[in-house]
Parts: structure tokens; sequence; C-alpha cells
């Protein structure tokens, strides 16, 4: 039994709201305006707990440490590919559980990891297989988020290139190779880590051929969830009309991948034609507002997007920060730039883009706070510095990561003012697990 003094239910404040959450972490009784009883757990201001729609782990690894040269996008790829090249399956172990449990604090409760990074340096594949995927499948297990494992296809170094040394531990050679093992991949992760969910992912127009980009589609079973990077930058625009004669948006509309189950992520040069072709497909659009900015990616047309009906979700990317309120932030703080406005999204729904729309997004199904709904939940301070004054349901404008104060997955607490109370790392802080998994990845170098 779970009693919330305060509970935001479609980003309404509710009071005295108590939760009976059966033995699968669902709700199965939901009662308001009643009062606590012994035995329950006390908790104040609670909102949904988050989902963290688009996540590349290792890329952490670069906090800090690439903000003195400038450059562009491309520059910082260059030393992301670096770091990539690594990677152990012990180092990506270990790096995964520090970010995982950094997120797992800072209120996001579930996260799709974008992964490609799936064998070793020389292309070669690991013996056994799928150690890179067990890897992360162990770290989320170990820190008690929920995982979707976004494994994703990366064929190409660009259009009609091929892979380039940095890049050949991300492919498999082939539409049919990558399909070969996602299907196994599927039957270890179903026997080994039934609680992670194992969705897709298309890399780019960039990375995977059109004619690869049908074989993929035909090969993947309905229901999986698809992710794709969409549009991030100019030049991936120019080079996809160059080769194909139209957008991304438009290649994936002619090849018929676009759907209710797919995620494009980014969209931030998107024409008006192909906003169109995103809100008549269903689609989602996964924003990064943190990363975007960092790297000098643009201002996204989220408030046109949401305009024709496309639902938003938010991801932490590249990890240079991890925090769903700041991402919800940026998200608003991106549309005043851009358009001199203020309010251009209600704190209600980016609350919803961060969490019910990244759960959505990540193939978790519905995450209202309903009978039936999974318990992920995160509960605030409302009388800290940044928040004291704050309406509970604004609290997505002041707060930030460190007033998160308990999260729970499945009705259990797994975090508790920024400590690890669950799984294998109990008692663990981030900051205690990242720290030598950052130091012994650095000492590869």
């Amino acid at each position: 039994m779970i009693w919330c003094r305060t509970l935001l239910i479609d980003g309404i404040p509710v009071d005295g709201v108590r939760l009976t959450v059966g033995d699968d972490g669902r709700i199965r009784r939901r009662e308001v305006g009643v009062a606590a009883e012994t035995g329950d757990l006390v908790l104040g201001t609670v909102l949904p707990g988050m989902g963290n729609a688009h996540s590349h782990a290792f890329h952490r690894a670069l906090r800090g440490r690439t903000h003195e040269d400038g450059g562009d996008f491309w520059q910082w790829r260059d030393a992301m590919y670096r770091v990539a090249d690594r990677l152990s399956p012990e180092r990506y172990r270990d790096v995964a559980r520090g970010v995982f449990a950094e997120m797992l604090a800072a209120g996001w409760t579930a996260v799709g990891e974008f992964h490609y990074v799936h064998h070793r340096p020389d292309g070669r594949s690991y013996d056994p297989p799928h150690a890179m995927e067990r890897a992360l499948a162990q770290a989320a297990s170990d820190v008690g988020i929920r995982l979707t494992l976004l494994d994703t296809a990366y064929l190409a170094g660009g259009i009609d290139r091929p892979l380039e040394p940095g890049q050949r531990r991300f492919g498999d050679g082939s539409a049919a190779g990558w399909l070969h093992r996602w299907h196994a991949l599927r039957g270890m992760l179903a026997a080994d880590f039934p609680a992670a969910t194992l969705g897709a992912a298309i890399h780019s127009v960039r990375a995977v051929p059109a004619a690869a980009i049908s074989e993929i589609l035909a090969g993947l079973p309905a229901e999986v969830p698809l992710h794709i990077h969409v549009s991030e930058q100019p030049q991936e625009n120019a080079d996809t009309v160059a080769r194909y004669g139209t957008s991304p948006i438009g290649l994936l509309a002619e090849l018929g991948v676009l759907g209710p189950r797919v995620s494009v992520v980014h969209a931030t040069h998107v024409s008006d034609e192909d906003q169109v072709r995103i809100a008549g497909s269903g689609a989602t659009v996964v924003m990064c507002p943190t990363t975007e900015a960092d790297l000098g990616d643009g201002i996204g047309p989220a408030r046109e997007l949401a305009g024709r009906g496309v639902p938003i979700a938010l991801g932490s990317d590249q990890n240079a920060v991890i925090d769903p309120f700041l991402e919800m932030r940026f998200l608003e703080a991106g549309e005043r730039l851009a358009s001199g406005r203020r309010g251009r999204f209600t704190p209600a729904h980016l609350l919803a883009a961060a969490s019910a729309q990244g759960y959505a997004s990540l193939g978790m199904g519905s995450h209202a706070l309903g009978v039936g709904d999974v318990a992920d939940l995160v509960e605030l301070s409302a009388t800290s510095v940044r928040t004291i004054g704050s309406r509970p349901q604004q609290l997505v404008m002041t707060a930030t990561a460190s007033d998160v104060r308990t999260v729970l997955v499945g009705g259990r607490v797994v975090a508790r003012d920024g400590q690890l109370v669950a799984g294998g790392s109990a008692g663990s802080w981030p900051a205690d697990l990242l720290g030598p998994a950052l130091e012994a990845l650095e000492a590869d170098a």
C-alpha cells in the first residue's frame, strides 16, 4: 500500500491517493481523498516515473571533456568513436551500471538504450555471443531500472560508403546478419533477463541503405518498438536528397517504415511536409533537448509537431545531462527562444512527454497511474530552495534531479535521496559506481 499526500494524475494534483500494488508491480486499486493507514508507505508530492526514450550510455564518458576545442557534431562524433573503441563487455557493464544508477536517482524509472556497439573493435563477434548486450541488461538489472534494449542496425559509414575503422564493431555485415543476431538475442534475453524488453533500431538512413531497411522491416515482429535517428543534422538531409531524391522522412514513408510503433529521434530539421507525414503515420518524435543544445544541433519544431497531434517523448541521448526536469524545461525554453512566447507547452504536457509518452515509445504500455498500470513513481521535495512556493502542477518547471527524494519501480523503493536501495547495487551512490568505471575506461586509452 502506497499513500501519496499529493499525486499528479494527468498533470493534475490529487490529494490523499492510496495505491494498492500487486505482486506484479501493477496498480490493483486507486483510492482518492482518503487518509493513510497503518503500514502504508507514506509519500509526499508524487509524479509518475519518467521514461528516458533515447540513451547512449557510454557517451557519458565524454561529459566535461569536449568543451574546449569548439567544433561541431561531426568532430564530437570522432571523440565518441574513440571511446567506443575502448569498450569491453566488462567496461561497458560498469559504465552502464553507473549511468543507469544516475538515471534512476534522477527520476528516470525506465530507459531505452539505443545500442550499436555489438562486436569486438575489429568487427569479430564475441564468443559466447551477445556479450555487449548482456552487459547492458545486467547493468539495468543491477540497479533496478526498466530497460528497453533498442538493438541497432548499423551497416554503413555513410550513404554509399563502407564502415570506417572506428565503426567496424557496430556492423553485422548485412540486414540478414543483423536480423539473425537480433532473433538470437531475443531468445537470450527472454531466458536470462525476462524483465528487459527487446526493441529494435535503425541507426539512420545514412547508416542503413534503403534496401536493407526494407529487409529489416520485413523481418521484425510487428509489435516490436522501432526507433531511428532522423534529420539531426542538415547534412544528413542534403545527403539523403542527393542519393534518394527525398528527405529522410520521405524515404521512410516510401519504404513503409513510419507507423504507430515507430519513434523518430531528434527530427530537428524536418520540413512542414515531413511533419505532416509523421503526424499521419501515428509515429512518436523523441527529442533530446539538452543534447541537441550541447551539440549545437538546433531547435526542433516541437510545438508544430505537437500541434499536428504527434506525441513527443524525451531522452537524455549522450547523457551530458541526466535530469528529466531539465529535459522538460529545455523543451519549453527552446520553444520560447524560437518563438518569443511563453507557455508553449503546459506543465502537464511536459510531464506527459517525460513519462507516459516515453513509456509508450519504449513499448511499455500505459503509464497513467490507473488500475493495471505499473506503479513507477517519483517523490519530489516540494520544500527545497528550488521548489518552495511552487504549485504542485508546476514543479516540473522548478525542480531538478536534486529534488528527487524517493523512486519506486513496480511499487518497490529502488532509490532514496540519491542512493540505490534495491537490486545488486543496493547501498551505492551513482558517483561511487561511475568513478571507477570512468577511470578504468580512461586508463585503457
